[in-house]
């Protein structure tokens, strides 16, 4: 089986090439921007007709888009995150039209949750935010392409390898920074929020099920932990295994993407029930691989 890994070098495109790389039988391509991937695609910019070249190139059974912008303004999020599957939708209904895609897009299409209402893939999607509206279009584009695709709207990812960008890679640089310095002072946005993390380990996992597993899927499946988490209890628990003893100062003011957005949780039944999946890790199994992997770079760099 030939699998297309789209943004297979990113954070998510290697924790799920990794666990793609372990069914029986299965080659994994890598296809992004960087020079260590196998085929050279970028979604935002390539012609048509290069895409088309890639993925014929490819002769992919199944593709998994990986590639996505989280930060950046709304005219990057939109070429990445709208036009990107937009076009590989197009390019797939010429080049590999059997072919299975897999999209990864993001809770955030959802918008503001209600408290204790774990939110399911019929509910109205309401973004806030850029990012939100365009990986809402980005689903958009797939469910609507008349192709054997599926969308797994992800929750909050936590794990090794986590980026800068996001809230729990940018916690583990700082806490690695601030060792055990006791007059250590990290002046922190508000984290009383709730979110729904789920490990990449377990992400990784539902892709590979989402890839393997027979038949038609529904278009959209929410992957998460299926709990709402206070960010609060995440940043602590990683100050504990830093061994922080400094202290940690909360702001009233967010960040952008997490504005309005006070709660969120996602409903995982339907994933159990189409793909048999159901995550194994807990959050502070995921931080332990945050914290780990996080030590272990401070000491090669």
């Amino acid at each position: 089986m030939r699998i297309l890994v789209l943004g297979g070098t990113g954070y998510l495109g290697r924790h799920v090439a990794d666990r793609l790389r372990a069914l029986p039988g299965a080659r994994i391509l890598a296809a992004g921007r960087s020079d260590a991937a196998e085929f050279r695609a970028d979604l935002a910019t390539d012609r048509p007709e290069q895409l088309v070249r890639t993925l014929a190139a490819a002769a992919p059974d199944a593709v998994v888009n990986c590639a996505g912008a989280t930060g950046g303004d709304a005219v990057n999020l939109a070429e990445v995150n709208a036009r990107g599957p937009a076009a590989l939708c197009a390019a797939l209904r010429e080049a590999a039209p059997t072919a299975r895609l897999v999209h990864l897009g993001s809770a955030a299409e959802y918008g503001p949750g209600s408290p204790d209402e774990p939110v399911t893939e019929s509910a109205p999607a309401r973004p806030v935010t850029p990012y939100g509206a365009t990986k809402l279009a980005g689903t958009l584009a797939v469910t609507s392409a008349a192709l054997d695709g599926v969308v797994l709207r992800v929750g909050n990812p936590v794990g090794a390898g986590a980026p800068r960008a996001s809230l729990p890679g940018r916690m583990a640089l700082l806490l690695r920074s601030a060792g055990a310095d006791p007059g250590a002072v990290l002046r922190l946005g508000d984290l009383s929020a709730y979110r729904d993390f789920v490990d990449v380990r377990d992400l990784a996992g539902a892709v590979a099920r989402a890839v393997t597993t027979p038949g038609h899927l529904p278009p959209v499946l929410n992957i998460g932990g299926g709990v709402a988490v206070p960010v609060r209890e995440l940043v602590h628990g990683l100050a504990r295994r830093a061994g922080f003893l400094g202290r940690l100062e909360e702001s009233t003011g967010g960040s952008a993407r997490s504005a309005r957005v006070s709660w969120q949780c996602s409903d995982i039944t339907a994933a159990e029930r189409a793909l048999g999946w159901r995550p194994v890790h807990g959050l502070d199994d995921s931080l332990d691989a945050l914290w780990a992997a996080t030590v272990e770079n401070g000491r090669a760099a």
